[in-house]
């Protein structure tokens, strides 16, 4: 089983604020901060974004995937919402994704300013 995951960042402090703000509304937290990297999480920290200043801007269709379970389809919701307010772009709004199984697959999809997609997901009852 995967302990944590971690994307490239070009600024850290500023992908800190934006992911504080887009990771809270899934309920994680801040709760490490490194010269060179930072961890969100829960309980601990399951989610780093670590410095890459010499990184290039990412193309649109390149970056790292990451999705978080959300608990329902108002977080992702909130997710979206707040990363667009962040300076984040939409990569799919928040949505049923009926070919992704039968299992009521309501994610949302966004890139952060470093060009990663990040992803929420809640699975729905069929109606």
């Amino acid at each position: 089983m995967i302990d944590h995951v971690s994307v490239a960042v070009r600024d850290l402090d500023a992908a800190a604020r934006f992911y504080e703000i887009v990771l809270g509304a899934l309920g994680l937290t801040k709760l490490e901060s490194r010269p060179t990297t930072v961890g969100f999480g829960k309980a601990y920290s399951e989610f780093w974004i670590n410095l890459r200043a010499d990184m290039t801007a990412l193309a649109a269709t390149s970056g790292a995937h990451v999705c978080f379970r959300a608990r329902t389809q108002e977080q992702v919701d909130a997710f979206h919402a707040a990363a667009l307010a962040a300076g984040g772009a939409s990569d799919g709004a928040p949505g049923l994704r009926p070919h992704d199984g039968e299992g009521g697959y309501y994610a949302a999809f966004i890139r952060d300013p470093d060009g990663n997609r990040i992803e929420a997901v809640t699975f729905v009852a069929s109606r």
